[in-house]
């Protein structure tokens, strides 16, 4: 039985567990959290130690954790080899949403050592993955894609190669981009809906069916009108890809107005303690937003007759579009 290991077992790690495991791979792997190591020994994986035992035990590693930071901690290292203990067999191959231009310059600084190394960012929420929708996005070397093939086939369906390192990492923010945009479009029709009376369920439905039709309406629907907020894509993730987003584009020279908003509308989440829940938690903050109960059935102050602004609202948000967003 082939091996593979797989450093950080997050919502996405132990999805990409499964996958493998359940096309035949033997999975060992790797995170800080105990309880992660133990879901994995739970679903039949092999917990490690260490990141350096799971580089002893396997060959081809994925590094699926949060950080750019993250990903170059756990490849690189003052030690030789690295906390992986990396060495010409292996293959390292990212999954993390990270910094292309910094991803590709860590494979860049792994080449002449002869460790091959491709990225592998996969468009599709944790779910998604398990059931084998998500789509594979690769960078790197023909040869090192075709190396393990096997096991990039055994997590996703389809997959696109996009060229040489930081190409795939690129694609992946665009793809998130519109991504996150309709789930927050979808939020903001539905709370607006309901402040106009309607019933959320049957409103779903014909939004289905409708001309605005997109995917975050069958995967995300549900789940805002439910309230039904446990993660498989984290608030704190969707933080992070919206950040790295306006880092690109500052250094591309192209403004991103309505990435702002989204990215304001996710940091309010993280201010209000939302970072755990599912990214379609961003309706509570569009609803947080109201100045009236839903069908304008304002609450005002006995004989002054003002509606009584609650503490969690806020006034409409205008952006400033004029010149590009700059991470703070």
């Amino acid at each position: 039985m082939k091996t593979v290991g797989i450093v950080g077992l997050g919502l996405i790690g132990i999805s990409l567990a499964r996958r493998l495991m359940g096309a035949g791979f033997e999975v060992h792997g790797y995170d800080i959290d105990p309880k992660r190591a133990a879901l994995l020994k739970e679903i039949g994986g092999h917990p490690a130690a260490s990141p350096g035992e799971v580089g002893s035990r396997c060959r081809t590693l994925l590094i699926a954790v949060l950080t750019t930071e993250q990903v170059e901690d756990v490849v690189e290292s003052v030690e030789p080899g690295g906390p992986l203990g990396l060495t010409r067999d292996h293959v390292v191959v990212s999954v993390s949403t990270a910094d292309p231009d910094r991803i590709a310059a860590l494979a860049g600084r792994l080449a002449p050592r002869g460790i091959r190394f491709l990225e592998f960012p996969i468009s599709g929420n944790s779910d998604q993955i398990v059931l084998g929708n998500g789509v594979g996005l690769v960078g790197g070397e023909r040869p090192t894609m075709e190396a393990v093939a096997p096991v990039l086939d055994a997590i996703c369906g389809k997959r696109h190669y996009l060229g040489a390192v930081g190409a795939a990492g690129r694609a992946k923010l665009a793809i998130n981009l519109v991504g996150g945009l309709n789930r927050a479009v979808l939020a903001e029709g539905l709370a607006f809906a309901e402040s106009l009376g309607l019933d959320l369920p049957a409103f779903l439905e014909v939004l289905k069916g409708s001309a605005a039709y997109n995917r975050a309406m069958d995967t995300r629907g549900e789940k805002m009108i439910q309230g039904d907020f446990a993660p498989h894509g984290k608030v704190i993730q969707s933080r992070k890809d919206f950040r790295l987003m306006h880092e690109a584009a500052r250094r591309a020279g192209q403004q991103l107005p309505l990435a702002a908003v989204y990215l304001e509308l996710i940091e309010a989440c993280v201010a209000h303690g939302e970072s755990e829940l599912d990214n379609s938690a961003i309706i509570k903050e569009l609803k947080r937003r109201r100045t009236s109960s839903p069908a304008g059935k304002g609450t005002r102050d006995k004989g002054k007759g003002k509606r009584r602004r609650g503490a969690g609202d806020r006034r409409q948000l205008t952006v400033n579009v004029s010149r590009p967003f700059r991470k703070k």
